[in-house]
């Protein structure tokens, strides 16, 4: 089966149960911090566990490509865009409980939303959250972390779909296999609300905390451009904003495409940038990382769609 007969088949299974909300060439652009990338042939925004089971069997018995996003603060979507199905969790997944000293929220909730629920609940151990612009599904499958803290810290429990079994279970976070900006989630699940365990806190410290993380932002990174955040991920006792700038990387430009000179480990795009640019600009900064320094960085950014190769 080829790729365009896999979309179809997948259009027309979806629209049996989700009609016109199935969206064809749907521009993934806006809905990334970058600002690039083409559409998607199909994109849906589920509101439901129905919608969910839906998207389980179309993928099940067609096979066409899927990618989850969140609030695309970490993806390059490709000037061709993707050639399948974009699903994204919609408001019905964005909400937030509080038990005790447990939050549990839907995979849909912006991180910093949620670390301000927390300071409204005096709960202490989510103020790094407030850096960290991305939904709390994203943020688990990529343990997100900021100022020295990472999400794996303070997570319990996971609720995730599976889309083989078309099932939603709940598993404890010490089975998610987490490391340093991984997790080891099925690609083929998508995180639907997680569970994370706090301690009571004093409100003034907590918003203090809150403040010095969003003046950090504001002070070291370029949050005025379009910018995907960190692009790599830091190497073991190193950083890779530090190797960048010591490899004359802050002089790099692709086309519209630039190193930022306010954090060398974020890349811009001007006006007129192309994701190709920036593609070739992150292959461009590690070969001078890795001829300078015997490093390879690996990237912290995820790519939707076809790129070339080198």
């Amino acid at each position: 089966m080829d790729e365009a007969t896999r979309v179809e088949d997948a259009a027309a299974l979806l629209e049996r149960a989700v009609g016109s909300r199935l969206r064809r060439a749907f521009p993934l652009a806006p809905l990334t911090s970058f600002r690039l990338g083409g559409p998607a042939a199909l994109y849906l925004e589920v509101t439901s566990p129905a919608d969910l089971a839906a998207v389980a069997e179309a993928v099940t018995a067609t096979a066409v490509p899927m990618v989850v996003i969140g609030k695309g603060s970490n993806l390059l979507v490709s000037d061709d865009g993707f050639p399948g199905l974009v699903v994204r969790l919609g408001r019905a997944y964005r909400w937030a409980a509080r038990d005790g000293t447990a939050l549990t929220a839907g995979g849909a909730m912006p991180l910093p939303a949620l670390a301000g629920v927390a300071l409204a609940h005096e709960l202490a151990g989510l103020e790094f959250g407030v850096a960290i612009p991305a939904s709390l599904g994203g943020s688990v499958r990529m343990n997100a972390g900021a100022h020295g803290h990472s999400l794996d810290e303070v997570l319990e429990h996971i609720e995730i779909f599976t889309l083989a079994e078309a099932t939603t279970r709940w598993i404890p976070a010490s089975e998610a296999g987490f490391a340093y900006r991984t997790s080891l989630l099925p690609d083929g699940g998508i995180v639907t609300a997680a569970r994370v365990g706090l301690r009571p806190g004093d409100p003034t410290t907590i918003r203090e905390l809150m403040d010095e993380a969003r003046e950090w932002r504001r002070r070291t990174q370029p949050l005025a451009e379009p910018n995907c955040g960190s692009v790599f991920k830091n190497p073991p006792g190193d950083h890779a904003a530090r190797l960048v700038d010591a490899a004359g990387g802050k002089d790099l430009t692709v086309g519209g495409a630039r190193v930022s000179e306010k954090h060398a480990n974020f890349m811009i795009a001007t006006p007129g940038a192309s994701a190709d640019d920036v593609h070739r600009l992150i292959g461009l900064v590690q070969d001078r990382v890795r001829d300078r320094f015997g490093i390879d960085l690996e990237p912290e950014v995820h790519l939707v769609g076809h790129f070339d190769a080198g």
